[in-house]
């Protein structure tokens, strides 16, 4: 059972870290932001603003504002 912990833990992150770039991209920051979740305090408070934060109103290079009134 020990070594089904750690592995868990990967099996989290790694979601974790793609919808957490998602989420930059929606505002039009770099995925690469994500991985400041990884920093203990800092981090999951910069997610839970992430987290918080409205889209951009228009579209940025990530694509198109799926919340976007056509």
């Amino acid at each position: 059972t020990q070594i089904f912990f750690p592995l868990s833990g990967v099996f989290v992150l790694l979601p974790f870290l793609a919808t957490a770039a998602r989420r930059h991209h929606d505002f039009g920051r770099s995925g690469w932001w994500a991985l400041v979740c990884l920093i203990p305090v800092l981090g999951q408070i910069w997610m839970l603003v992430i987290a918080v934060i409205d889209t951009q109103p228009f579209d940025n290079r990530y694509g198109k504002n799926p919340k976007a009134k056509n």
